[in-house]
């Protein structure tokens, strides 16, 4: 069971980034608005060559080496999603502050996302947080009240961004790995509400949020404002059908469809490409979720099963929240498709944790013994997943 669901979880990936890699020359050639219109796709095969050299990377670590510097990580993360807001290192744009760079020094290709360092290095903390304190989680302050108070940190800097969906995503998942730690169900009960409240206040303030909100509930009466994305992209769909129109035969992405080759390609991949090819990326990301977590159940101990599980749901609900979005059953908020859509951050962050996965798979059939194995309760215990 262990070496197929490897052979199934490798594969579902590498089919991905196939798939990402030729819808980007479908879509992005007929975008561009630069005089070399393989632009976008040259960076993303550099992107994707920089992200498997660091999925090799993570591979190769002893993945407990992320536990004894999960809060250097944090840190860090902190720090970057700090410099989002100090010029001349930010760099806004479309409304939002969420990339850093260094084109004020004329190195404009040097631009990064800091919420995916903050994503992983999160996981760290609350996976390494469940572990050490395992006996005490059932208990309020050390199974919630603490490591809620530690993700708080992260995803209100993320919230000021105003990437409300990054933010939702890293709470979310970081609550899932909680209650399979054992944290108590009624406390996760609770803040599934206390979530839902504060993200219902978030929208409510904001008139952009809100303007996309009361564009989600009717689409068509809004489809030259703020519903104009989904709109679209529900038409591609349709336009797809079973079979799709054929690959860059679609016609949404000529200049109907705004970021067609980043949040919104799955719409591309349904109107090109069809249907069976849509529900396909579907179960593959439901094989990437089922074989991921059984990688990470056979990890020799706790913090590496809930260090697998943390990311495994993290690329999952991702992919969730996006196909969500795209075909209308959410209201809009930018989520890239893991391994697929066009960006290079979140794609360094999905192939880096794929690599400790796989390291996780090979500390569980090639244990090597650690120093913090006793600390890490190396006595196998199970988390309830």
């Amino acid at each position: 069971m262990g070496e197929r669901s490897l052979i199934i979880f490798s594969l579902s990936i590498i089919s991905l980034l196939v798939l990402g890699i030729v819808m980007l020359l479908s879509t992005s050639v007929y975008i561009s608005e630069r005089s070399d219109i393989y632009h976008d796709v040259n960076r993303q095969v550099i992107w994707l060559v920089i992200g498997l050299v660091l999925c090799a990377l993570t591979a190769c670590i002893d993945y407990h080496f992320w536990y004894r510097t999960r809060w250097l990580w944090f840190v860090l993360s902190i720090i970057a999603l700090i410099l989002c807001f100090v010029p001349p290192i930010a760099q806004p744009a479309n409304g939002s502050s969420r990339w850093i760079g260094l084109e004020a020094f004329g190195l404009s290709f040097v631009r990064i996302q800091p919420s995916e360092l903050a994503k992983i290095s999160l996981m760290f903390v609350i996976a390494g947080w469940c572990s050490k304190y395992y006996e005490r989680t059932s208990e309020i302050k050390f199974g919630f009240i603490y490591p809620v108070l530690i993700a708080i940190i992260p995803v209100a800097l993320i919230a000021i961004e105003t990437d409300m969906g990054t933010a939702a995503l890293l709470i979310c998942a970081s609550l899932i790995v909680m209650f399979v730690s054992g944290s108590n169900i009624k406390m996760f009960i609770v803040s599934a509400f206390g979530s839902l409240a504060v993200l219902a206040l978030a929208v409510w303030q904001n008139p952009n949020r809100l303007e996309r909100f009361i564009a989600f509930l009717d689409l068509e009466a809004h489809k030259t404002g703020f519903g104009l994305q989904q709109w679209r992209a529900q038409l591609a769909m349709g336009e797809g059908g079973i079979s799709g129109l054929g690959l860059g035969e679609g016609r949404e992405k000529l200049m109907y469809m705004p970021f067609a080759h980043t949040d919104f390609i799955f719409p591309m991949i349904g109107e090109e490409l069809g249907a069976r090819i849509t529900l396909s990326v579907v179960l593959i990301f439901v094989l990437i979720l089922v074989f991921g977590v059984s990688i990470s159940n056979s990890a020799p101990d706790r913090f590496g099963k809930l260090l697998g599980f943390g990311l495994i749901i993290l690329i999952s609900l991702q992919a969730l929240l996006n196909v969500a979005v795209t075909t209308g059953c959410l209201p809009n908020k930018g989520l890239p498709l893991p391994f697929v859509s066009y960006g290079g951050s979140n794609l360094l962050f999905c192939l880096a944790a794929v690599g400790i996965i796989l390291n996780i798979y090979r500390q569980g059939h090639e244990p090597v013994v650690d120093p913090d194995a006793k600390l890490l309760q190396g006595h196998r215990a199970l988390p309830r997943i």
